[in-house]
């Protein structure tokens, strides 16, 4: 095996690794929040991308829209996501986590940096724009894998 080719199989060991100590992170989070795992997710990424469509929310979780009105009305009586009508489009709604939800998180938010506590400050930068690299590269393997998945006929799609 050639120097780069143990060198990636290295990388994607620790990549592997990454993920599953995420997935790991997120039920850990989602307990102490008294959350499902699933409404951690849309409250992740309502937090990393703000607020967004309910469609779009659907989208990003792989749910259907049913499944993802039942998470919000579960989310809503939480006091952890809030739907807001669209003014232009009454059948549109953004959902954004209010303020309750906001104090919350906040506990919980102060946890995720201390992953970089043992890299220097100097590093952080560099961190961040690999992190970024990888996390674009995933998505697209990742769209390229759904695109095939519902190109084959017959196969149901599982989240």
């Amino acid at each position: 095996m050639s120097p780069s080719a143990h060198a990636r199989d290295d990388a994607t060991i620790a990549l592997r690794e990454l993920i599953l100590v995420g997935e790991r992170y997120r039920i850990a989070v989602a307990a102490h929040l008294d959350l499902t795992v699933n409404e951690s997710r849309a409250i992740s990424y309502l937090l990393a991308r703000g607020p967004m469509g309910q469609t779009d929310l659907s989208a990003a979780l792989g749910l259907t829209t049913s499944s993802t009105t039942t998470l919000l009305d579960r989310l809503e009586q939480r006091q952890m996501a809030v739907r807001v009508p669209d003014p232009k489009d009454r059948r549109r709604s953004t959902v954004e986590i209010p303020e309750s939800g906001m104090r919350r998180l906040r506990e919980v938010r102060d946890w995720m940096p201390h992953a970089f506590d043992a890299l220097d400050a100097d590093d952080l930068a560099d961190a961040a724009a690999t992190l970024r690299t990888i996390a674009d590269s995933l998505r697209a393997v990742t769209a390229e894998i759904d695109a095939s998945a519902t190109s084959n006929t017959g196969r149901r799609k599982r989240h």
